[in-house]
């Protein structure tokens, strides 16, 4: 009995083993450090020159809705660099955080193969969706989300019961803990509030975050079928 309960405690606070959500966000952050959109690379000038250096890395590893559709080999590749070019500190930073946090619980019940194609397919689809639906466009896309709203998506079917720490700004951003069937449902929602308020043309990728968590969801509802959900008390911050 005293073997039987140990070993529980210990699966219970073993970490889950994400090398492969690790090994991302690591690539994300050097891939901008010595990109031109961290601004720390003299090579890429400044004043007047940075922007036009940061439009052209966009417009080269990005995807180009008006583009993406002509058929070359470089235009169908585009959906996949871009997962991980980003265009900001801020774009950086907001993402791999959502990755850091669900990635890893999500990467550890599929495992690192599975998850590795999960995690760009639905990426690549999620991006193709959003050009298809702005096939006009001219304006590059660039970012993680797409991918990582799939996480989002296959960890509210996997772990609907785990705690999320949530800030809420209505609240003045006190951290409160929520189960994930209320965190992640609720972030779709504004998700969908905010593609029906969207400009037109790329700015914030509202619908390629929509498109990934409907990809996400249905794709573990599909490969690990009703009733092997788990909880998790403790998901960690959100």
């Amino acid at each position: 009995m005293i073997s039987d309960w140990s070993g529980n405690v210990r699966r219970a606070l073993r970490r889950p083993s994400a090398p492969v959500t690790y090994t991302v966000i690591a690539l994300c952050c050097l891939l901008f450090v010595i990109g031109p959109a961290s601004g720390l690379d003299p090579a890429y000038g400044s004043g007047d020159e940075l922007p036009a250096a940061q439009r052209a890395y966009f417009r080269r590893w990005g995807v180009v809705p008006a583009e993406l559709f002509e058929g070359s080999a470089r235009g169908a590749l585009t959906p996949a660099t871009a997962l991980f070019v980003h265009g900001s500190w801020v774009h950086l930073l907001g993402n791999m955080l959502f990755l850091y946090v669900f990635g890893a619980m999500t990467e550890d019940r599929m495992g690192r193969v599975e998850f590795t194609f999960f995690y760009l397919g639905c990426g690549y689809l999620a991006l193709l969706g959003y050009a298809a639906a702005n096939s006009e466009s001219s304006q590059s896309l660039v970012g993680a989300s797409g991918a990582i709203s799939a996480v989002l998506g296959a960890f509210l079917y996997l772990f609907p019961r785990a705690r999320v720490t949530s800030l809420l700004p209505f609240l003045f951003f006190l951290p409160l803990r929520f189960p994930a069937w209320v965190v992640l449902p609720f972030w779709a929602a504004l998700q969908w509030v905010a593609v029906g308020q969207a400009a037109q043309g790329p700015g914030v990728a509202y619908l390629a975050h929509l498109v990934g968590f409907a990809l996400g969801f249905v794709y573990a509802w599909a490969r690990f079928g009703r009733g092997t959900t788990r909880a998790v008390p403790d998901s960690g911050a959100g």
